[in-house]
C-alpha cells in the first residue's frame, strides 16, 4: 500500500453526534488514530434540544452543551475533527479510501454515524412557504408565531414536547396526528391533552396549505371519514410545524453496504454492517429508540469492535498509524468555540438582565476568552453607532466589558450614524478600514459564538480554510452583500453567519450585517419572516436555512 502514512487512520468516524463523538472518545482513549468527519455541525440534531432530561446521570442540560462536553472530551484523548462532507467509501483490500469534498482520506476501518435528518411530507405548498409559515423548529421561530393559531404535524416526542413549547407564543395549537394516538410515552401525551391551548386531532392529514407571501389557508383531512377541514385566515396568518419524524442520511452508502427499505443501515447486534471493517451506529441504525443514550451505546459497542478489528489489520499490514496525542485545555480556544459556548449561555444575551451593574462574563468564562484574544493577529475596534434605547445601552455595556478584557479590542462610539438600523456594532481595523463585519442588536444568546469567532477571523488568518476554498472567495470580483436575519434562541443560526463572516474576512469586496429580528420587526415585514436564519444576498430575494462556506459562494457565484 503507498500514500503517506501521516495522515492515514485507524478508524475514520463519519458523523459527529453523539454516537460519532462517543466513538471517537473510546478509540482515541484506546490509543488508535480517529477522523470524525461532521458535514455541517459538531453534535447532530440534539443540538436543537434546548433541554435534555432524560440523559443518566444530568438533571437537565441542552443538546449542545452536551455534546460540546463530548466533543472536548475525544479531543483531549487526541481524536481528529474535519468538517467536510463525505461522498463515498472505497475497498482498497487492507484498508479504506474515505472520499471527502476536500480530498481522500485512508484508514482501515470506518464507522457511518451521519444520523438522520428531519423528514418533509410533501403536502402542498410546504416548499414554497418554509420561511414564511411553514417551520421545522419551534426553539428557532416559534415567537415568529406570537398570538397566532400554530398547526403542529406529527405524532411522535418531537411533536408533543415542541407543541407545549410552542404554547408560550401562539394562541393556540393544533396538533394533527395521522394515526389513532401519540406514539410517545404515555406521560409526555397525557401532558398535552392536558393543556387548555393544545386541541389533538388524530386521524387527521395535512394536505395543503396556501396563501400571498404568508400563510391564509390550511386543508386538513380525517383519513378514516375522508371529511375536509378548510380553515382561512384572511386578515392574519398562522405556522405549520412539522414533526414528522426523520430519514436517514445514508445515501452516500446505498451502494456499498445493506440498507433495509427505509434506508437504514442493517448491523449485526455489534454494529458490524454487511462489509468487514465498517461499523454503524445511531440514527442510521435499524433500531426501535432513537434516543442520545442509545445512540452513546451504538457509538461505544461500534468502537470497541472497530479496536479489534484495526488491531488485526495493523498485525496483517504492519502499518501502525501515528499515536492521538493527548491534549490540555490550552488547545481548546484554538477553535475560539469553548469560550464563546461558555459565555453564550449567560444573561448577557440582550436581555434586560444584562443591564445595570452585573457582570456579564464569569471568571471562567474571562480564562477562556483570553486564550481566544491571545491567537487574535491584529487589533480591532469595535465601532457603535447608538440611539437612545435601552438595547443601545445594553450594547454599550456589552461591547465595554469585551473590549476591556484585552488590548486586543478598543470600543468607539460614532457621532454620525449613517443612516443605519440601530443599534449597531461595527467591526474596524485600527486605521478605520471596515473589515465587512457588522452586528445589529447586541450578540448575545446563541450569537456570542459567532461575535466572538468573527472577531477571531477579522484579525488575521481565523480559523483554517481549504486552499481550494480560499480560491473561490478570492476569485470573488464584484461586491457582494450578505444581509443575515437571526433570533437568539436560534441554534442554526451561528453556523450561517459564522460562514458569512468567514468569507468577508477573506475578501474585501464581500460584506455582512446581521441583524437580530426582535430589534427590526420592520425588516421582518418587509421580507415576511416567518422562520430563521434568514439572509438576502444583495438585497434579493429572502433565503432561509442554514449554510455552509461551500453553500454560500455556489450562491453567490451565481449572482
Amino acid at each position: 500500500m503507498s500514500g503517506d502514512l501521516k495522515q492515514f487512520y485507524d478508524a475514520v468516524v463519519i458523523g459527529g453526534g453523539p454516537a460519532g463523538l462517543t466513538a471517537g472518545i473510546y478509540l482515541a482513549r484506546a490509543c488508535f488514530r480517529v477522523l470524525i468527519v461532521e458535514k455541517e455541525k459538531f453534535g447532530g440534531q440534539i443540538t436543537l434540544t434546548a433541554e435534555v432530561v432524560n440523559y443518566p446521570g444530568i438533571k437537565s442540560v441542552s443538546g449542545e452543551e452536551l455534546t460540546g462536553a463530548m466533543q472536548k472530551q475525544a479531543e483531549n484523548f487526541g481524536a481528529e475533527f474535519m468538517l467536510a462532507e463525505v461522498t463515498g467509501i472505497e475497498d482498497g483490500g487492507d484498508c479504506y479510501s474515505v472520499s471527502t469534498n476536500k480530498g481522500k482520506l485512508k484508514c482501515f476501518g470506518v464507522l457511518i454515524a451521519t444520523g438522520a435528518h428531519p423528514r418533509k411530507i410533501g403536502f402542498k405548498g410546504e416548499d414554497e412557504f418554509r420561511g414564511h409559515g411553514v417551520a421545522y423548529c419551534a426553539t428557532c421561530d416559534g415567537e415568529f408565531f406570537t398570538g397566532k393559531d400554530v398547526f403542529v404535524v406529527g405524532g411522535g416526542f418531537a411533536a408533543a414536547e415542541e407543541s407545549i413549547f410552542l404554547t408560550k407564543y401562539a394562541a393556540h395549537v393544533t396538533i394533527l396526528i395521522r394515526g389513532n394516538d401519540f406514539k410517545c410515552a404515555k406521560s409526555v401525551a397525557d401532558e398535552v391533552r392536558e393543556n387548555k391551548k393544545i386541541t389533538v386531532l388524530t386521524n387527521s392529514e395535512i394536505e395543503e396549505v396556501s396563501g400571498d407571501t404568508v400563510l391564509r389557508k390550511i386543508v386538513y383531512r380525517n383519513n378514516k371519514t375522508n371529511e375536509l377541514t378548510e380553515k382561512k385566515y384572511e386578515n392574519d396568518t398562522f405556522g405549520v410545524f412539522v414533526f414528522a419524524g426523520y430519514e436517514p442520511s445514508t445515501a452516500f452508502v446505498s451502494k456499498v453496504v445493506e440498507l433495509n427499505d427505509r434506508g437504514y443501515i442493517v448491523t449485526d447486534a455489534k454494529q458490524k454492517t454487511s462489509k468487514d471493517g465498517i461499523y454503524a451506529a445511531g440514527d442510521v441504525c435499524i433500531k426501535d429508540l432513537r434516543q442520545v443514550v442509545t445512540a452513546t451505546g451504538d457509538g461505544a459497542l461500534a468502537a470497541t469492535e472497530l479496536e479489534k478489528y484495526c488491531t488485526e489489520m495493523q498485525k496483517k499490514t504492519g502499518i501502525v498509524p501515528d499515536r492521538p496525542k493527548r491534549k490540555t485545555a490550552e488547545s481548546e480556544a484554538a477553535h475560539g468555540r469553548p469560550a464563546a459556548e461558555s459565555a453564550g449561555k449567560t444573561g448577557a444575551s440582550g436581555s434586560s438582565e444584562s443591564s445595570g451593574n452585573q457582570k456579564l462574563f464569569t471568571d471562567e468564562m474571562i480564562a477562556q476568552l483570553s486564550m481566544v484574544f491571545e491567537r487574535m493577529e491584529n487589533p480591532l475596534v469595535l465601532k457603535m453607532y447608538l440611539d437612545d434605547r435601552d438595547v443601545s445601552r445594553e450594547l454599550k455595556q456589552y461591547m465595554s466589558e469585551l473590549a476591556s478584557l484585552t488590548d486586543k479590542l478598543t470600543v468607539q462610539t460614532a457621532s454620525d450614524n449613517e443612516e443605519i438600523k440601530l443599534p449597531c456594532v461595527k467591526v474596524l481595523k485600527t486605521d478605520g478600514t471596515k473589515t465587512g463585519m457588522a452586528f445589529h442588536g447586541v450578540p448575545g444568546g446563541h450569537e456570542f459564538n459567532s461575535f466572538i469567532l468573527g472577531l477571531y477571523n477579522m484579525s488575521g488568518k481565523g480559523q483554517s480554510l481549504d486552499d481550494s476554498v480560499k480560491k473561490r472567495i478570492k476569485a470573488i470580483d464584484k461586491d457582494v452583500h450578505m444581509d443575515i436575519f437571526v433570533s437568539l434562541t436560534c441554534t442554526m443560526c451561528p453556523d450561517l453567519v459564522t460562514a458569512a463572516q468567514k468569507i468577508a474576512s477573506q475578501n474585501t469586496r464581500i460584506t455582512t450585517d446581521v441583524y437580530d429580528l426582535a430589534h427590526f420587526p420592520e425588516i421582518k415585514d418587509k421580507y415576511n419572516i416567518m422562520g430563521v436564519p434568514c439572509y438576502v444576498i444583495n438585497g434579493k430575494e429572502a433565503l432561509f436555512g442554514k449554510k455552509t462556506i461551500e453553500e454560500l459562494l455556489d450562491l453567490i457565484e451565481k449572482e
